[in-house]
Order: structure tokens, then C-alpha cells, then sequence
């Protein structure tokens, strides 16, 4: 650098000006104002000892020498305890050097040698907070400021110290300041931002990120930062493109690459997406969430080439990851707990905020808040409608708070504003504005209908939404941090013993804990068989998971299967050209005719139960079961054969089964499945006899008894709710 040479030389004058123009161009180039600062306040003289000193210290700290530039210092401050300019400089070397007794030391000589200390008084705030002494710090900061209001530095300082302590009001305000001072601090744009991000005010972020990439286009921490923004937004395209800029800046970014291949995965483009996370590995090879993302998506195209590398997805970047992610390549229950663990960790706050008790209800009943981004044509409300439309409003106020799309013309949707006593968009509100909502509703009961699943909005638990919080139907396994109260389960998919594995405490419903609408249309199918692709007369194996479910262990029975019954077939629900192929080339390596693959489209739910009728036997796959798929199947007729495993996740078939009267259908090793799902291909009459008695069960028995169902889980609030009003802490307990 000219200024740095012009130093050396002992041209002070140029070395100035040089330091100067650098400024100009980048107004918070730390370096450069220090330099800068120590050649104005210099020793006296230009040609002598100390000067020459002075100037191999400001070379030294501008090449990063700082254990010389501290040497220096240390000897010039002796003989020239005036000059503050040495002790300022002396204290930003202590501080690159881990020192911040020392760096506290220079700071206040410079401040007791200087008539204006401002900056040296703002460089002494933070030696204070590095030693933990920020009530000293703060009141270093708020002096400079009332004696300084136009420095910008200072109030940008207070903010960061402000901000740590959760005081986040405070610093946007003095950040807003530092920057209505000096419209052009960069870093003031940057950090409102990321605490506009932490208090859900996305809008606000992206503008306080555009602001610091406009003010420095290779900013690519805001770039990326203002992407990540805009993906939680759903914006993918423009999302993309800020990565993309985040990574012309900076190629190496690896937090950039990783949230390009989110932003490829919302879209839809997985292998684009894993080619992202490929390429962030490329940089950081010890990437655990990078890895644990592109095996991820790769189970999404059924590529299992790479599916070894799961071991080396642990650590604390992985834990950035949600822990669905982790369901479909392990059943291990205490492994899901630790993963949950780690990623509740990073999202909730260490201690859950004490909830103040709402006033009593005018009316009595009790005040029932639903969380969830599918209150439409989903998966989950195609289960939970006839709960809705069954729940006693007579003895329970039921506010429903959607944060997915608005989908206005959906008849569900519909439906359920209807039956509610608030139906609430929370999808454009802050954080802090939902807890002012669920706490103005009074709020007896917050269920979360989402947990770690795409979309989830979950950390607004970690706050307090209401004094009972309960996990229900979203997340198949524990959130891992005490905000949550209750789990709901039952005694087959939670036995004795996997309580260990749940941060909540269990309330076990008799039967099942899945909700069912036994007022679901099945619409006939009238394309026949061959309308679907399906052979006339061959067995029909089925199975309708997401392909991400899928993995080589099943495969390996289900080609089996497809060897050993001639003429068969397996039906799989097609959910991208990828997985389509790869599961092609994965059966004829194990001799299959790939046209023995029948790839059904999605199609409108009451179409999807009617066309089910064409199947013989559903296949369940392992760890992590059908759940809604099993419910559909079984609601159609289709018999499901199911292998029960160890985490929840790999245990709700089991119980849909042993809710409708079907327990022979739970088989217990790969062998056992394997042997049964044969015997069943190879004995019509024993299978007639299964779907006889599942087409009278499905109406006698507990599973699709919606208000049965209903009238239960009615009583586990209820439950809770007393508790709590006894101050009784939250309890493990069943439900007849």
C-alpha cells in the first residue's frame, strides 16, 4: 500500500493524504482511520528517533505485525507519554493480539492524553466489553455520546453491546442514528439488518442489507444475508440472484453456496441444489450442514451413491439443519433427540421466558390456539378437517393462525374459517407481533401443528405463545427444548421407555394419536387399470411415500418381491424426473425390468383414494413410515404392511394398523416384512380376506371414529388446562 510505504519512508504529509483518499473511498476502513489517527497525533519532529519509531509502528500495524507494532508502542509510549496517538495505536495492537487489560491501559493514557478523545474512548468500550464489563462500557459509550452526538461510531458501538444483552429496541434506535449521522456507515446498514432478520421484521432486513450492498457492492456477508431474507420470504428467484452476487464478490462463500442450493431445492431444481451444496463442500470439506443438505435432497432423486457420508453430518453446523433432514437415514430415537437438541439450541432461547397467566375466559371456555402454514388442501388437513369440524365450541374457543400461502378459494380453508372463533394471517406479522396477538387472545392453550417441517414457524414457541404449549401432528419426534410441554402420541408409536427420547412430557391417547376424517370423498375411479398404466391381471405393489422415504434397504425387499411374483408390479408415486430414472437404473441392478416401475401423477385427493382401489398391497417403507400415505390407503381399502421400528417416525404405521384392527400387518424384522408381503402376493384368498375386514373395520373400529377421536384429545386439554390452573407442573399422562 502507497500510504504504508509513504509511512516508512517518513513522509508523513503524503502518507496522509494517501490515508485520506482511502477513507474517502471507504469511510470505515478501521485500519486506515487508526493509521491515520496515529500519524495526526505523532511524536514531535519528523527526523528524529522517536518519529522513525513511530513510523516502523504504523508500518507494522498496517501489515498485521502486531506483536512488533505492540513493541514499538510499548517503547515509545515510555518516552512520549503525551502522545496519544501512540496509545491508541498501542491499544488496537493489544487488541489484535488477545489483550485487552493491556488494550484498556493504552486506551486510557490516549484518552487522559488527548483533549478530544472521543474515538480513543470509543476504542476503550470495547477493551471493556472483551473483559466482560459492559455495564462499564455502556457508560463509556453514553458519555461519549452526550458529549459527541454526531459521532456515528459511538452509538454503532452501544447498539452491538446493547443487542447482546436482548436489548433490541434500544439498538435499532441507536442504529438508526448512527446512520441518519453518517448515511454511508456501512456496517450500521449491515448489523440493523441482521437484528431486523433476529426480530422477524423481514422487510425491514432486506432494505437495511440493499443499503449496505449499495454503499459496498462486494459486501457479500449482506448479499447473502438479504438472500437468506428473501428466501424465508419465498422469494427464491430473487433470492438467487443476491447469492449469486454474494458469490461474485466472494466465490469462496460458502454460507452463500449453501443457501443457493436452498433456494434450488425451494424451486424445485435438485440437482442444481445439490451441485450447490457439492460446491460448498468443495470449499469447506468439513461442512456439515452442506453435506447433510445435498444427502438430503439426493434421497429426494433416490440417489443413494453418496448415502454413506451420513457420518460425517455431526457438529454444530449440521444442528443449522432442521432435524427432519436426519429421519429418513437413521431410526435411532436417541439420535433424532440429539439432533433436535442442537437445532433447538441455535433456534430458542436458552431459558423460556416466564408466561404470565391469562385473565379467565367470560365465557369459560377454554382458549385454544392452532399454529400451522397448512390450514388448506394439505396433507394435514386432509387428516384434521372432521377434528375441526367435530371440536365442541360450546367448551372450547379455537383461534386458528395460518403463516402459509393464502389460498382464499380453498374449500378447506373455507371450512375451517367457518368453525373457528378467529381465523388470523400471520404470515406478514413479526414475531413480536404474533406474541402480542396469542397474548391479547389469552391464549390457554398453544398447539404447534408444524414443528421441524418445511415452512415451520416454530421458534415463536421458544417465547411463550400461551402457559400450555403441546406438539401435535406436525414433527414426528421431539422439538428437544422445555418450551414445549406436551407431545401428543400413543402407546404404539411412544411404548414404555421411549419418554428418554422426548424433551415433553407424553400424553398417550388410547388407540392412535393420528387424526382421521371419516368424511373424506372417495371419488370412483373409472379409467380401470389400464387407464393407470397398471397391468390387467398382475399383483399390484404399492407404494406411495415421498420418494425421500425410500432407501436401498427397502428397495433391496421390494425388487426381491418384484423377482419372485411373475407378472408384478410396483406402483410409486412420481415426484420428479430424477428419482424416476435413478430408481430405474436402481432395479435393473438388481435385475428388474424398469418397466415394472409404474409412476402414478399426483392428482386431486378424492381422485388419488379412488384410483388406490387398483392396488393389492401397500409397502410400507422403514424409517420414516407412511403417515398421511398410510391413512389414505387404509381409508381406500388397501391393506398396508408395515415393518415397526424404533422411532417414532418408523412407528405411526404400526399404530394406524392396531387402530383399525389390522396388528398382523406390524411385522417386526426385514425378514419377517420381506416374507409376509410374498405370502400375501401368493395367497388371493388370505388378501381378499384382509380388505374384507379392513372395508368393515374402517367403520367399527377407533381410527376413522372422527369423534371419538376428537372427543379424546378434547380431554387431553382439558387436562392440561387443570394442571395448570392447580399449578401443577406438566405431567406424562393417558387418555381413555
Amino acid at each position: 500500500m502507497k500510504a504504508r510505504a509513504a509511512a516508512r519512508r517518513g513522509e508523513i504529509e503524503e502518507a496522509r493524504a494517501l490515508y485520506g483518499r482511502i477513507l474517502e473511498r471507504h469511510p470505515r476502513n478501521a485500519r486506515a482511520k487508526a493509521a491515520l489517527n496515529a500519524l495526526t497525533t505523532a511524536p514531535a519532529g519528523t527526523d528524529t528517533h522517536a518519529q522513525i519509531a513511530f513510523d516502523r509502528m504504523v508500518a507494522a500495524f498496517e501489515a498485521g505485525r502486531m506483536a512488533e507494532a505492540a513493541a514499538c508502542g510499548e517503547a515509545l509510549s515510555r518516552d512520549h507519554p503525551h502522545a496519544h496517538g501512540v496509545h491508541n495505536l498501542l491499544g488496537a495492537a493489544m487488541l489484535e493480539l488477545g489483550d485487552p487489560r493491556g488494550a484498556e491501559i493504552a486506551f486510557r493514557r490516549a484518552i487522559a492524553a488527548d483533549p478530544a478523545p472521543s474515538a480513543s474512548c470509543n476504542n476503550l468500550s470495547i477493551a471493556l466489553r472483551r473483559q466482560n464489563r459492559d455495564d462499564e462500557a455502556e457508560a463509556v459509550l453514553r458519555e461519549v455520546i452526550a458529549r459527541v452526538p454526531d459521532y456515528a461510531d459511538a452509538r454503532y458501538n452501544l447498539a452491538g453491546l446493547l443487542e447482546e444483552h436482548d436489548r433490541c429496541e434500544e439498538a435499532a434506535l441507536l442504529l438508526e442514528q448512527a446512520i441518519a449521522i453518517a448515511p454511508d456507515h456501512v456496517d450500521a446498514h449491515y448489523n440493523l439488518g441482521n437484528l431486523r432478520a433476529r426480530q422477524g421484521l423481514r422487510a425491514e432486513a432486506i432494505a437495511c442489507f440493499a443499503a449496505a450492498a449499495t454503499l459496498h457492492p462486494g459486501h457479500a456477508d449482506a448479499l447473502n444475508n438479504m438472500g437468506a431474507q428473501l428466501l424465508a420470504d419465498q422469494r427464491a428467484d430473487e433470492a438467487l440472484s443476491a447469492f449469486d452476487r454474494a458469490l461474485r464478490a466472494d466465490p469462496d462463500n460458502r454460507n452463500a453456496l449453501v443457501n443457493r442450493g436452498k433456494a434450488l431445492s425451494l424451486k424445485g431444481e435438485r440437482t442444481a441444489a445439490i451441485a450447490a451444496f457439492r460446491a460448498a463442500l468443495t470449499v469447506d470439506p468439513a461442512n456439515a450442514s452442506a453435506r447433510l443438505q445435498a444427502l438430503f435432497e439426493e434421497a429426494h432423486i433416490c440417489d443413494w451413491r453418496r448415502r454413506g457420508e451420513y457420518s460425517l453430518t455431526h457438529g454444530p453446523e449440521a444442528a443449522a439443519v432442521q432435524p427432519f433432514a436426519s429421519l429418513p437415514f437413521m431410526d435411532d430415537p436417541a439420535h433424532q433427540l440429539q439432533r433436535s437438541r442442537d437445532c433447538a439450541a441455535r433456534m430458542f432461547p436458552e431459558v423460556t421466558p416466564p408466561f404470565p397467566a391469562p385473565p379467565p375466559p367470560e365465557d369459560g371456555r377454554i382458549r385454544v390456539g392452532y399454529f400451522s402454514a397448512d390450514f388448506h388442501d394439505h396433507a394435514t388437513m386432509h387428516l384434521m378437517s372432521g377434528f375441526f369440524r367435530e371440536h365442541d365450541a360450546s367448551r372450547f374457543a379455537v383461534h386458528l393462525h395460518s403463516y402459509g400461502p393464502r389460498r382464499e378459494e380453498d374449500a378447506a380453508r373455507i371450512a375451517l374459517r367457518l368453525r373457528a372463533a378467529s381465523f388470523t394471517e400471520i404470515s406478514p406479522l413479526p414475531d413480536a407481533d404474533v406474541l402480542a396477538l396469542a397474548r391479547a387472545q389469552g391464549l390457554d392453550i398453544a398447539v404447534d401443528l408444524k414443528g421441524y417441517t418445511l415452512g415451520t414457524r416454530t421458534r415463536l414457541f421458544g417465547q411463550r405463545l400461551a402457559p400450555v404449549q403441546v406438539s401435535w401432528m406436525g414433527y414426528p419426534g421431539t422439538l428437544g427444548h422445555p418450551c414445549m410441554d406436551y407431545f401428543i402420541a400413543d402407546r404404539v408409536t411412544m411404548p414404555d421407555g421411549a419418554d428418554a427420547f422426548f424433551t415433553e412430557k407424553i400424553v398417550r391417547l388410547a388407540h392412535c394419536y393420528q387424526a382421521n376424517d371419516d368424511a373424506r370423498p372417495i371419488l370412483p375411479d373409472m379409467r380401470g387399470r389400464a387407464g393407470h398404466g397398471l397391468p390387467p391381471d398382475g399383483f399390484v405393489f404399492a407404494s406411495f411415500n415421498q420418494c425421500y422415504k425410500i432407501s436401498p434397504a427397502e428397495w433391496d425387499v421390494w425388487m426381491a418381491l418384484l423377482r419372485a411374483v411373475e407378472g408384478s408390479v410396483l406402483w410409486l408415486l412420481r415426484t420428479n424426473p430424477w428419482a424416476e430414472a435413478n430408481l430405474q437404473r436402481e432395479a435393473a441392478a438388481r435385475g428388474v425390468d424398469a418397466q415394472r416401475l409404474v409412476f402414478a401423477p399426483p392428482l386431486p385427493h378424492g381422485e388419488h383414494l379412488g384410483r388406490l382401489t387398483h392396488a393389492d398391497l401397500f409397502l410400507d417403507t422403514f424409517a420414516v413410515n407412511a403417515h398421511t400415505t398410510a391413512s389414505d390407503a387404509l381409508w381406500a381399502g388397501l391393506p398396508v404392511l408395515t415393518l415397526t421400528g424404533r422411532q417414532f417416525a418408523a412407528r405411526v404405521a404400526a399404530s394406524l394398523l392396531c387402530a383399525v384392527g389390522l396388528p398382523e400387518l406390524t411385522t417386526q424384522t426385514v425378514e419377517d416384512y420381506a416374507a409376509t408381503a410374498l405370502a400375501l402376493a401368493r395367497d388371493p384368498a388370505r388378501l381378499a380376506d384382509l380388505r374384507a375386514r379392513l372395508a368393515t373395520n374402517r367403520r367399527t373400529h377407533p381410527l376413522f371414529d372422527t369423534e371419538g377421536y376428537t372427543r379424546r384429545v378434547e380431554r387431553a386439554f382439558e387436562e392440561m388446562h387443570r394442571r395448570r390452573l392447580h399449578d401443577l407442573p406438566p405431567e406424562p399422562f393417558d387418555v381413555r
